[in-house]
């Protein structure tokens, strides 16, 4: 018996150099790959020595039976954690829910389909380890992705590094990334309606790296992420970080009002050369329909940015949480 105090002691030493890493995994209609994802994630930390970890599910509203999954793994394994949503209310803000209950000593989101690989956490965690703060995955695409799905993603890394001010590497937009309790603790604390994380963890700084990786196929389900929430999230993204658009509309303003003067006068001087009567009304038709598309296009611009300050000053939250088992 008096053994004990000693071996209690040793227990809190190791349990004392022990780091924790918290991994968020947003999931919406992932019933048949909540319980994959774990093992995948748990064969991991079996060859990691002083690491220990927990898995946060954000159950995104899903329509399934992917909470009451979560509810029997959580049972049967206590390093799972589960948040439920009151409704399904979108990625972004399901991996910024666990990023406000994460507290570990780091914390790496990545989507609950194993399209992000758990075998990369043991050298995000090697790169951690080296000093960086932030380690973010540089996504590229196996052959068997469509060539629509590759170009698509180029083209939107390339629109938003040109149009915001964020510097997102190509394929380094991906929601996979390990993140030092610090600077999570900076993301804890933004206030912000339309999220688009992958753009406020570039805005931060810290000391950040990349590696690269290999998009692994979904295993099971289907994604919910068609062409027009691609579309709608580069908007997001544009107008969440900069306001060049609303420049861009002001020179092109400048620019056709210029084009037209000159052209209407090149016109009227042709009709006194050639001794032709000027045509009103297809020239008038025409300048009311151009100029017409052109205003609409300028105050759709304007009004993306009033209806984003509209949203932000109702100071609502991002999320609603129904429940959650820790």
């Amino acid at each position: 018996m008096s053994c004990l105090p000693g071996i209690s002691k040793k227990i809190t030493a190791l349990n004392n150099r022990m780091k924790k890493i918290s991994i968020v995994i947003p999931a919406h209609n992932e019933e048949g790959n909540v319980a994959l994802v774990y093992q995948k994630i748990k064969e991991v930390f079996s060859g990691l020595e002083n690491y220990s970890f927990e898995i946060i599910f954000v159950n995104d509203g899903s329509r399934d039976n992917t909470q009451l999954r979560l509810e029997e793994l959580s049972k049967q394994h206590e390093e799972i954690k589960f948040i439920e949503f009151s409704r399904n209310f979108g990625h972004q803000p399901a991996v910024k829910a666990g990023l406000d209950h994460a507290y570990g000593n780091a914390v790496v989101s990545m989507d609950g389909d194993l399209q992000h690989p758990p075998e990369l956490i043991p050298e995000m965690i090697r790169k951690w380890e080296e000093g960086y703060d932030v380690v973010f995955t540089v996504r590229t695409y196996p052959k068997e992705i469509s060539l629509f799905k590759r170009k698509t993603s180029d083209f939107f890394y390339k629109i938003l590094s040109g149009l915001s001010d964020v510097n997102l590497t190509k394929g380094g937009g991906s929601d996979f990334r390990l993140m030092d309790a610090g600077a999570v603790e900076v993301m804890r604390n933004l206030n912000e309606d339309d999220l688009f994380l992958r753009g406020l963890t570039s805005w931060m700084g810290f000391r950040q790296t990349g590696i690269p990786f290999v998009a692994n196929e979904r295993l099971s389900g289907k994604s919910s992420y068609n062409l027009k929430k691609m579309i709608t999230f580069a908007f997001t993204g544009i107008t969440a970080f900069s306001v060049k658009p609303l420049y861009i509309a002001a020179y092109l303003g400048f620019l056709f009002s210029g084009i037209s003067v000159v052209g209407y006068a090149a016109y009227v001087i042709y009709s006194f050369i050639a001794k032709t009567e000027i045509s009103g009304w297809a020239s008038l038709i025409m300048t009311i329909v151009f100029f017409g598309g052109l205003q609409l296009i300028i105050l759709g611009i304007i009004g993306i940015y009033l209806g984003k300050i509209f949203k932000q000053v109702k100071e609502r939250p991002n999320y609603i949480i129904k429940n959650k088992n820790f």
